[in-house]
């Protein structure tokens, strides 16, 4: 199940507000892509929004996750922001060991 991977990956500790924003975005743009071609977007947006939403207390990448997916059902439909993160040295090898 896509969303439970996604879920799993967006449960990382975001040390800072803006990791937590760029993780958020990264997992809505992860389970939307792996969503089938022929699928209704509304309901799979709804459907992963209650999934996620008893995490979103606890963690703020999934509460940035929840935002986008309530704001992609609003109506009139706007454009999300989905910008990618700025490339830079997060640490490397030495970071992962310690997040373990």
């Amino acid at each position: 199940m896509l969303i439970h991977r996604t879920l799993q990956q967006l449960q990382v500790r975001a040390d800072t507000p803006e990791r937590a924003l760029e993780l958020g975005r990264m997992g809505y743009m992860q389970w939307l892509g792996g969503l089938p071609g022929q699928a209704n977007y509304e309901f799979e947006a709804i459907r992963a929004y209650l999934y996620a939403r008893p995490f979103v207390e606890t963690d703020p990448a999934v509460a940035v996750f929840c935002d986008l997916l309530r704001q992609s059902l609003q109506k009139p439909l706007t454009p999300l922001d989905l910008t990618l993160p700025k490339p830079r040295r997060r640490g490397g090898a030495a970071e992962r060991r310690m997040s373990l």
